[in-house]
């Protein structure tokens, strides 16, 4: 099947879609589909037409860590030896389950990771004997978030 992802346009219709399971994933076809005024089966066939266009892939349950007892957010700047050893460094990276977020930048930090942790004794074990030591990460930067004021996906009007 060719992949015409970046040709495929969103019409209102999808918009709509997407914007109420944007809301609530949990929602049933049929429903958005009386909220929209059209049948079941052309939400489904919608849907379907969007999952094998690459636009959506799946859906997410989202738990609030602090309510599980990981009380700090921390942003982290990561600094490589070599840009060379990224691919690596992601792998070694990856498997470290505190770390939520990873993204490869521009700028001062080669990488910049959002880590999640219990408390600030549970972020230094995982920055000193985790991070640290991943082979090829020369030094990091440690930011530490105090609230989090605006958390949202992006609007789609």
């Amino acid at each position: 099947m060719e992949n015409r992802s970046q040709n495929f346009e969103l019409d209102n219709l999808d918009i709509q879609i997407l914007s109420i399971l944007m809301e609530d994933a949990t929602i049933p076809y049929t429903e958005i589909a009386k909220k929209l005024i059209v049948s079941g089966g052309t939400i489904h066939v919608r849907m379907k037409k969007m999952q094998d266009m690459e636009i959506i892939s799946g859906s997410h349950l989202i738990i609030n860590p602090q309510k599980i007892g990981y009380d700090i957010c921390a942003f982290l700047g990561i600094y490589l030896e070599k840009g060379s050893q990224y691919k690596d460094a992601v792998e070694s990276l990856r498997k470290i389950k505190e770390v939520v977020e990873l993204h490869y930048t521009t700028g001062s930090y080669s990488m910049f990771a959002k880590i999640i942790c219990r408390d600030t004794n549970h972020l230094r074990q995982v920055l000193n004997e985790d991070i640290q030591g991943v082979k090829g990460i020369q030094r990091t930067e440690t930011l530490i978030s105090l609230e989090e004021s605006i958390k949202r996906q992006i609007t789609l009007e």
